[in-house]
């Protein structure tokens, strides 16, 4: 350690205090603490000296900085003798300096130097590493940048956050309920050749609402469908035939889960295909059914009812209160205990049945079109990330038309079909695209050949303003209609967007123009003044870092996924990147959404419009932390983003 300006030891006020706010020792004991700070030692060295010298201080003790602030670099020699000093980072108070020395047991790796008038605790060698030893969630904060159990309590305190939005406590049924543990029996079957009669006769004496179906074999026979009350009724509607074989109206392939799956992940899939009988498995067999009344009834409020409603729905103008309820079914959600990436995903099941009815309806009123289309979700509808109130990003793609005369019906069609979408998208709560990238602009409504080549255009001769519109448009997903339009789009770009390395360079390059909000000492950048004065855009500084970089990197390896936090795991699975970096980018974004869902859960219960403007004044000192960490990865995400792409930007 450099002799520094002035050293004594600390009162036991002066040591208690700092560790308290210094993650890990806020996390020790009250007793682990004070037997610390009886041996710190206060040090202050004055602007522009040398706290630690590369490759020669013995380091002594781990500091934490109280006030000021230090640099960190490495000298780094150069041809001829010379050399030059490449900055590492910068830190501020509360961060820490020299633990990787300590736990190395090696001399100082990096230069240290006070850029301001700076003051530090010293922790003593032994007790620091006398903690790592005893202590491994206390060890695990200094192995790794972005720990899971150092999120988790993060998390935990957003937990009573959202609690207290939400004005209630309740289990958390949705998410710790296994399917297994909601079956009440054996599931009944029957033979395909059975007659249509003697199913429902079977149904009827069980009290069930379901009966699975089995080919040859018997009751042990492999299962080839479902019928259920549904089905029976359609048989009477329709006056068909009940000594029919009960195969004739029997649904196949029967939709399966796992008996460990939760209850959630049933109700999501339950809602997605639009089904409410579910088969679960165990070791391979079907072990019973769940049914979304099941899950209605242990968990009290549903999303299920609000996904009833819409279904039942027969007029547009009725979709527009249940719209609205969307929110309402997403802060039940976060006072279950939901992780974003699961509030999300309801969010975006509702959002897409309510266009499913919308889109349906509409064309019963204006009658079928001149060619079959698909309607395309962009932006975070297309990456499934819709939270509580988001702008509208669609597109149409139809068919190519045959002749001139198809191509003008199809124009004036879908020149009125898209007006009148948008419309009622908007009386929904959508608020129209402040850029107009919707379907009723005439440049995101196009037949197939001409998107596939306007497609090629924005990969093959990117120019800096269609990169905003390839960052928008290159999140998209097929959400009504012919949907292999849409997947024949997709697998189109992908293909040609992994070759064409110049438009890579231009999107990684928009990767570095947003900067994480945090100074050279790691405070927060807010707005200094206007009317977000205090605030920083979650938004844009924190999520959209982490978006365009999946994004970027999903494109380069050919992952034609589009939601973020899938585009991270696949990266990471596929070996493309650092398995350890993507797993803190996954933690760090999904704690940013979490922290923007219960921003805006805020907001709506104080009757304000939702936002991203976040206070950082208002979190814990474990969520500031946090945040700042979260931050920290953008910086690690633009750093890899430089490198891969030769990026020097000065």
């Amino acid at each position: 350690m450099q002799r520094p300006l002035n050293q004594r030891p600390a009162a036991a006020g002066e040591a208690l205090d700092q560790l308290s706010r210094t993650l890990p020792f806020s996390e020790l004991s009250p007793e682990e603490r004070q037997a610390l700070a009886r041996d710190c030692l206060l040090l202050s060295h004055a602007k522009g000296s040398r706290v630690m010298a590369q490759g020669e201080t013995e380091i002594t003790h781990l500091l934490i900085i109280r006030s000021g602030g230090v640099k960190l670099f490495l000298a780094v020699p150069g041809a001829g003798g010379g050399g030059e000093d490449r900055l590492v980072d910068y830190r501020g108070e509360g961060a820490v300096v020299g633990a990787l020395g300590l736990i190395r047991g090696s001399k100082a790796n990096l230069n240290v130097e006070a850029v301001e008038d700076t003051e530090f605790l010293a922790v003593p060698r032994s007790a620091f590493l006398g903690l790592l030893a005893a202590n491994p969630a206390f060890a695990g904060h200094f192995l790794r940048t972005f720990t899971e159990a150092y999120v988790s309590k993060a998390f935990a305190e957003l937990r009573h956050r959202q609690a207290d939005i939400c004005a209630s406590e309740s289990p958390l049924y949705l998410f710790g309920t296994k399917l297994g543990d909601v079956l009440k029996g054996e599931p009944r079957t029957a033979p395909a050749a059975a007659s249509v009669r003697d199913c429902a006769a079977l149904m009827a004496e069980h009290g069930i609402g379901s009966l699975l179906i089995t080919g040859e074999g018997g009751p042990d026979g492999e299962i080839e469908g479902i019928i259920t009350d549904k089905d029976l009724r359609r048989v009477v509607a329709r006056g068909l035939d009940y000594d029919a074989p009960v195969r004739s109206i029997m649904s196949s392939p029967v939709a399966t889960m796992e008996h460990h799956a939760v209850c959630f992940d049933a109700l999501i899939r339950m809602m997605d295909r639009k089904i409410h009988h579910l088969a679960v498995t165990r070791g391979g067999k079907v072990a019973g059914m769940v049914t979304s009344h099941d899950i209605m009834v242990l968990q009290g409020r549903s999303p299920v009812a609000l996904f009833r409603e819409i279904l039942a729905q027969r007029a547009i103008p009725g979709l527009y209160d249940l719209s609205r309820k969307v929110p309402l079914v997403a802060g039940r959600l976060l006072e279950e205990g939901a992780k974003a990436a699961n509030i999300t995903r309801m969010v975006t099941v509702l959002n897409d049945l309510i266009l499913d009815k919308l889109l349906t309806m509409l064309q019963d009123e204006m009658g079928a079109p001149p060619v079959p289309f698909c309607w395309l979700l962009m932006g975070s509808e297309g990456r499934k990330e819709q939270t509580f109130r988001t702008d509208q990003d669609n597109a149409l793609v139809y068919q190519d038309p045959r002749d001139p005369q198809e191509a003008r019906a199809c124009e004036a069609y879908f020149e009125a079909f898209t007006r009148r979408a948008i419309d009622h998208l908007v009386a929904c709560g959508f608020p129209p695209c402040p850029g107009q990238m919707m379907a009723v602009n005439p440049r995101w409504r196009k037949p197939y050949a001409e998107f596939r080549d306007f497609f090629e255009y924005l990969i093959m001769r990117p120019e800096p303003q269609e990169v905003l519109h390839a960052s928008i448009f290159f999140d998209f997903r097929p959400g009504y209609g012919r949907l292999e339009f849409g997947e024949a789009l997709r697998e189109h770009v992908t293909v040609h967007a992994k070759r064409e390395h110049v438009f890579q360079r231009h999107l990684a390059a928009d990767c570095l123009k947003a900067r994480p909000p945090l100074s050279l000492f790691r405070n927060f950048v807010v707005e200094k003044d206007g009317e977000h004065k205090n605030t920083l855009n979650l938004k844009e500084r924190g999520l959209t870092p982490f978006v365009d970089f999946a994004r970027l990197f999903a494109l380069r390896h050919g992952v034609k996924e589009t939601n973020t936090l899938d585009r991270l795991n696949l990266l990471r699975e596929g070996g493309h990147l650092s398995r350890d970096l993507l797993a803190e980018a996954a933690g760090a974004y999904e704690f940013l959404m979490q922290l923007r869902l219960v921003l805006q859960m805020g907001q709506i219960k104080n009757g304000q419009e939702p936002n991203n403007q976040l206070d950082p004044g208002m979190l814990s000192d474990m969520e500031k932390r946090t945040l700042k960490d979260a931050f920290g990865v953008i910086g690690r995400l633009q750093s890899l983003v430089r490198d891969a792409f030769r990026l020097n930007l000065g």
